[in-house]
């Protein structure tokens, strides 16, 4: 009887059960258990998930703090998302358990939802999708439960989800309408009130109306509960304090940051200290003050995490007092402390780069510049201007380079003999010093740390085990090896005395090499051998004579690059005195003159008129003296001016007088040594030589105008032509001409010597006549072959046939009887012929009969 109650117990509990699990009775126990199902499972699961996807997302995300904070913590792409691939898979899970509990749990009867946990389904699904930067998505969530759940007390929390979403679709109108009316109606708990007001800060900071943004964020940080989120509302105050130009606002808002102190993230409190002493203006009253100020945030241990930019901030202090030295120290502290914020290395990089370039240290400039650009985003405005400035800098960067290196090898080659070999052996000496205290200071730092390990429990576990085992042992083993043989690669012979070591720098024995190359690799007996290093001395005075000459070249262009570009006349006169006084050649010499004379006739120096007089005694009958004498001579309408002399050799150059122009751009070239004009000079010469010499001359031709003007509008045009339109014209084979009907563009090609030339012009005649009797629309043309050879060719055959008909018919005509030898040629293959001068191959292969 008792097992009979039992069973029926438990059959009436099964049943009830099995009916509350239906969505479509709306009865007191189903509420309740979908509901619980809901809430404490499904919706637990989801909202734990969404936690850590948002502890994620806060975790990863990194502020710029150099430009003005978003109101919320959220890094947001400009692709607008519609699905969830390779998204946070924690938000993905979120979304997985809101989507289940909506589908398994909602009780929607009579067109109305029975389980109260369904709207909270709804804002999580909602949420989830707003992270995962799905906003049109989660704009319908937020949407649906406006709609559908007029009763729940979710309503305010969805409508400003709904307008956050809203402001990141980019309608920050329609969201600032909409808070306005939900503050119009609807009464608010703090924290929701906070916010609202911190959505419609963001909202007028992307519409640029900041004194508004100011003003909801001051609500927003007085009404939310959570310190984090009061100290960045307070920050992005200060911030917008600051881009309206109200320094003691701004403060007095990172004042209040930082009475927060621990109570909201330590980044915002450092981040206002250094905020408050960038708008104090720095005076004799307050110079003690805030260096005390900054050295008390420098020794600060709880700021270790902060140094790089706290050493920044020194350093811009010391460079303000003119404390040059410090503030580089504290510019490198800050670069070596940074851990992986490129803005910040790239303000460092640049602000050492404008430093040296205002020292006129313009090489050492560039390389800061360049690292600056591998830290900016390309495409953005600083960028370009960066860019625009180390494009500047590349031809000085590659003259001092080249001057530095010849300076050396003549110094060195001009050293009496007993004072080179001294100069060698301290060389020598110098080099074993480093090695000796690298080594020593290796051991050092190895030693204490093995005996540190060897006093651990690790250590202590290791002692008496046999060698390969004992930690200790092997290290003293491995650091002595690299101490006797330095970094060794894993092979046969790695004992040869050819096997280089890991030393310091040889930049100063590879300097001493003669040919402008770098080094070879030396042994390690020849790195440490005198001998050696006197042999690679110079012996040739040709060798000598070619380094000066390349030197005082190097030195002209660093005067006009000086004088041009950067306006720093001082630096201009050095270089262009220093090729005066070093036997230039002579094509120097009076531009040199002449740039000097303008230099100090710029800056009123007394020596302008000496320097003019210079180049009017000693240079009569030069442009410049004409200059000088008569300022109209520069007018561009002069014959005699460079870009009339380019224009009438460009014409020449169309009349095919490539020998011509060949001479006379190289003639010019000398002549207008540094003025604009000559790499277009160049271009001219690199074409004709083309036109004339074929590929191969053009190819090298081309190349010399890139590497001499890399930074020209030529040597850019250079380049491409080298990058996109020889590797065309590269090919020498020859298309087959098999059959006499094969379609295409056909010419017919006579041969002359150049002395014919008369001869030439007069077939070229006979045969324009004959294609206007005969109606046809051929073209005739007189093209240079070479040197010695030119054509005179009929263009525009469409066939084989069609050609060679017209040849047999200038043969037996009786009114032209032309007789000349001739051939017929695809276009395509008269071309490679013009392009590669290899008529002669073309003959063999082509026009050979084939037995």
């Amino acid at each position: 009887m008792k097992l009979q109650y039992t069973l029926i117990t438990v059959f009436v509990f099964l049943g009830l059960a099995f009916n509350s699990c239906s969505t479509k009775k709306d009865k007191f126990i189903n509420r309740n258990w979908h509901a619980l199902n809901t809430k404490y499972n499904t919706l637990y699961n989801g909202n734990i998930a969404f936690e850590a996807g948002r502890e994620e997302l806060n975790t990863s995300y990194r502020d710029d703090y150099w430009e003005v904070l978003p109101v919320e913590r959220l890094e947001v792409t400009e692709q607008i998302k519609l699905d969830s691939e390779d998204n946070n898979p924690n938000f993905i899970i979120a979304e997985e358990k809101a989507t289940k509990a909506i589908q398994k749990h909602s009780m929607d009867i009579e067109d109305e939802e029975r389980n109260p946990q369904t709207d909270e389904a709804f804002l999580l699904l909602g949420k989830a999708r707003y992270f995962d930067q799905r906003y049109i998505p989660a704009l319908e969530s937020f949407n649906y439960i406006l709609r559908k759940y007029t009763e729940s007390n979710k309503l305010n929390e969805a409508t400003i989800w709904r307008e956050k979403t809203n402001m990141r679709l980019d309608n920050p109108e329609l969201a600032i309408k909409n808070l306005k009316r939900l503050f119009k109606f609807e009464t608010l708990k703090d924290q929701e009130y906070a916010d609202a007001n911190a959505v419609l800060a963001q909202s007028f900071i992307n519409l640029k109306v900041l004194d508004t943004a100011i003003q909801k964020l001051k609500i927003a940080q007085a009404y939310t509960k959570k310190n984090p989120e009061r100290g960045r509302y307070l920050f992005i105050i200060g911030q917008l304090y600051n881009q309206l130009g109200f320094k003691d606002s701004a403060n007095y808002a990172f004042d209040k940051v930082i009475a927060l102190n621990r109570k909201s993230p330590r980044v915002y409190m450092i981040n206002s200290h250094l905020k408050k002493i960038q708008n104090t203006e720095i005076t004799d009253s307050n110079k003690e003050e805030l260096l005390e100020y900054l050295t008390d945030l420098e020794e600060n241990r709880e700021n270790r995490p902060f140094l790089d930019k706290i050493y920044r901030e020194i350093a811009q202090y010391h460079l303000a007092n003119g404390a040059d030295s410090l503030a580089i120290v504290y510019y490198n502290k800050s670069l070596r402390a940074n851990l992986g914020e490129r803005k910040l290395s790239a303000l460092n990089y640049q602000s050492l780069a404008d430093y040296n370039f205002d020292q006129d240290q313009y090489k050492v400039s560039g390389a800061y510049y360049d690292s600056t650009l591998t830290n900016l985003k390309e495409n953005t405005l600083k960028y370009r201007r960066i860019k625009k400035k180390l494009d500047n800098l590349e031809d000085v960067i590659k003259y001092e380079d080249i001057v530095q290196y010849t300076d050396s090898v003549i110094t060195i080659y001009e050293m009496p003999e007993a004072e080179r070999t001294s100069y060698f052996e301290e060389y020598i000496a110098e080099l074993k010093r480093q090695e000796e205290a690298a080594a020593e200071k290796e051991l050092k730092r190895t030693t204490a740390g093995f005996a540190a390990f060897a006093e651990s429990k690790g250590g202590k576990e290791n002692k008496g085990k046999f060698y390969f085992y004992n930690v200790t042992s092997l290290g003293y083993g491995k650091n002595d090896f690299k101490t006797r043989w330095g970094n060794r690669e894993l092979e046969d012979d790695w004992r040869w005395s050819n096997k280089n070591r890991a030393l310091p720098s040889e930049a100063t024995a590879q300097e001493i090499l003669a040919n402008g190359q770098a080094a070879q690799e030396i042994t390690e007996e020849q790195k440490y051998s005198l001998d050696f290093y006197l042999e690679q001395v110079p012996k040739d005075v040709a060798i000598i004579d070619s380094l000066s000459a390349e030197r005082n070249f190097a030195n002209y262009q660093l005067g006009l690059i000086y004088k041009e570009k950067f306006k720093d006349n001082m630096l201009a006169a050095e270089k262009l005195e220093k090729v005066l006084a070093s036997n230039p050649e002579e094509r120097l010499i009076l531009p040199s003159k002449y740039n000097l004379f303008k230099i100090y006739e710029e800056t009123g120096s007394p020596l302008a008129l000496n320097a003019k007089q210079d180049i009017i005694i000693n240079h009569p009958n030069t442009r410049y003296a004409e200059i000088l004498l008569n300022p109209q001579a520069v007018l561009e309408g002069n014959t005699d001016s460079p870009d009339a002399r380019y224009a009438a050799l460009y014409k020449q150059y169309q009349q095919q007088e490539y020998l011509e122009v060949i001479t006379k751009s190289q003639l010019y070239i000398n002549r207008f040594t540094g003025d604009p004009i000559v790499p277009k000079f160049e271009m001219l010469k690199a074409n004709a030589i083309g036109r004339l010499e074929g590929f191969e001359s053009f190819k090298e031709a081309l190349n010399y105008v890139a590497l001499t003007y890399p930074n020209n509008l030529e040597g850019k045009k250079a380049e491409q032509i080298i990058a996109s339109q020889l590797p065309k014209l590269q090919a020498k084979d020859f298309s087959l001409e098999t059959g006499s009907t094969g379609a295409g563009n056909w010419k017919v090609v006579f041969p002359f010597k150049i002395q014919d030339n008369e001869k030439a012009l007069e077939l070229k005649e006979r045969l324009e006549e004959s294609i206007k009797d005969l109606n046809y629309k051929n073209i005739v043309s007189k093209d240079i072959y070479s040197l010695e050879d030119q054509f005179v060719v009929v263009h525009g055959f469409k066939s084989k046939d069609f050609a060679l008909g017209y040849t047999e018919l200038l043969k037996k005509n009786k009114d032209y009887r032309i007789k000349d030898e001739n051939f017929v040629v695809l276009s395509d293959n008269y071309k490679i012929i013009q392009v590669h001068k290899n008529l002669e191959s073309y003959k063999e292969h082509i026009l050979t009969p084939k037995p």
